[in-house]
């Protein structure tokens, strides 16, 4: 499971972030709105983890972002105990859940387990593009009907792609996506990846917008 963790006091997220991970889920942590905004642009997340008071703005900002987006990923605000207001407010702008600080961790990972069981019955889970059709509950991509073997890493990328459809990619959003911001990955890594996906479901499916980065282009272009 990909969690977004939103949360500007350090303690309490470095606690977080060592007990998800303790149960195999993966934590992507963001201090701030703008950084969190920007992790919210180029990956996808199963539940977010939301701080309303972050240094740069409200939490809400971005609650109202994603669900302005459409973007499947569960949200849980983190309050403070008398915010009733600010509890209230996110629920009506579509939160799916909150927990209060100080809170306890077995509280925290039953509700999210609980989002994610509600937001898996909503999940569409095949992704359509031209010819290509991409199950990604059971990893499996065809082209004209006929299957294609995909690497973990071109299925990442391929993912990324059904999920933009028409949005102009760059390299580095590729990258952040595939190895995190904070991996030092040498770029022929993404090139190599990149290159067989394309030779697998087509160039003209994967185009190159030069000096910008890629994006899915319909046949008629």
């Amino acid at each position: 499971m990909n969690i977004l963790l939103v949360e500007d006091d350090l303690v309490i997220a470095d606690a977080v972030c060592v007990y998800l991970q303790s149960k195999l889920m993966q934590v992507t942590h963001a201090v701030t709105l703008s950084e969190a905004k920007h992790y919210v642009s180029i990956n996808q997340f199963d539940v977010c983890l939301l701080d309303i008071a972050l240094p740069d703005g409200s939490g809400l900002e971005l609650l109202s972002l994603v669900r302005k987006k459409k973007l499947p990923m569960a949200i849980i605000l983190l309050t403070a105990r008398d915010a009733i207001e600010d509890k209230v407010t996110g629920l009506n702008k579509g939160a799916d859940d909150y927990v209060t600080k100080p809170f306890d961790f077995e509280e925290l990972i039953a509700r999210i387990y609980s989002v994610t069981r509600r937001q898996d019955q909503h999940l569409h889970e095949i992704l359509k593009f031209e010819e290509l059709t991409f199950d990604a509950k059971a990893k499996r991509v065809e082209v004209r009907g006929e299957q294609l073997s995909l690497s973990a890493c071109e299925l990442k990328l391929l993912y990324l792609f059904l999920s933009n459809p028409g949005r102009i990619l760059s390299e580095a959003q590729l990258k952040d996506y595939l190895y995190g911001v904070n991996d030092d990955v040498n770029s022929n890594a993404l090139n190599v990846h990149l290159f067989n996906l394309r030779k697998k479901v087509g160039k003209h499916i994967i185009i190159t917008e030069r000096g910008l980065g890629y994006r899915l282009a319909h046949q008629q272009e």
